[in-house]
């Protein structure tokens, strides 16, 4: 009986198909993920390469899309080799920069909501960055005009901020053909009309806030953003909480397998050794 009883201990393992199972699908999920991503920052890139709009790489969306995904792809690769082969370094790598991550979004989200006024003066920089180079950009451009048509705003603080933008600019000097014009994106649409006309803000700048209201929204987008913000607080924390859980789940089963792969070398050593012991 002691004989038959030897391989049965010998099969025994610490480490749960179900949770490296879990672990490597989990990855798997986020890697594909990642590859689209970064197919998507490789395509427009590449696209925006050809048309020669490489102005404003700081703001870019398709580069800040193209550094997600890689991040993205190395650490899950990490996750799914590492779960497979029960490599111990690779989980820990996976594990602490996840963590790593985890802490530092929740730091930035901490501080955020203590210094929100630096925060609003941060974006207010982001947004006024933004207008300079809206013409630099495709895929900044098209974004600019989205947030401006989805939050009925125009411009930073106003309309009259579009001047910081050198196509846009009302000094005399300009020569553009949109010298004190606002982008299409700020007019209001008739209700009659289902086609904007694109030429919509040519000139409004000249106007003063009452005059231009009539064809335009004044009001500027760093206001419209905070107000939208308090009116959908549930909405983004629950949108934080989706975020969260993914990578909890994911530090939480990397944690539990490294666990376990480190009992089950220590069960391999002392079997060894007592395997070695002439006297046991």
């Amino acid at each position: 009986m002691a004989v038959s009883a030897a391989p049965k201990d010998e099969d025994f393992t610490f480490v749960s198909p179900l949770v490296k199972y879990l672990l490597f699908i989990f990855n798997m999920i986020f890697w594909t993920i990642s590859m689209v991503m970064m197919l998507i920052g490789v395509y427009a890139r590449v696209m925006k390469h050809a048309e020669a709009a490489m102005a404003c790489l700081a703001v870019d969306p398709a580069l800040l899309l193209l550094i997600v995904g890689v991040f993205m792809f190395i650490l899950t690769f990490c996750g799914c080799v590492g779960s497979l082969r029960e490599n111990i370094c690779l989980l820990q790598t996976f594990c602490i920069c996840l963590t790593v991550v985890f802490l530092l979004q929740l730091a930035v989200g901490i501080l955020g909501f203590i210094f929100s006024d630096k925060a609003q003066g941060k974006v207010s920089e982001i947004i006024n960055n933004a207008i300079v180079h809206y013409r630099d950009d495709l895929d900044l451009q098209n974004l600019i005009d989205f947030g401006q048509k989805e939050f009925s705003c125009c411009g930073g603080i106003s309309y009259k901020d579009w001047s910081q933008n050198m196509y846009f600019n009302c000094t005399p000097e300009n020569p553009s053909r949109e010298r004190c014009s606002v982008p299409y994106s700020c007019c209001l649409l008739p209700k009659d009309e289902a086609i904007m006309n694109t030429m919509c803000g040519q000139g409004m700048q000249d106007l003063d806030y009452l005059q231009a209201s009539v064809f335009i929204n004044t009001n500027g987008c760093i206001d419209r953003l905070v107000t939208w913000i308090h009116d959908n607080l549930f909405l983004l924390g629950g949108i934080a909480l989706g975020l969260a859980i993914p990578q909890l789940v994911g530090i939480l089963l990397s944690q539990v397998l490294i666990n376990q792969i480190t009992d089950q070398i220590e069960l391999q050593k002392y079997n060894l050794q007592h395997r070695c012991d002439p006297w046991h």
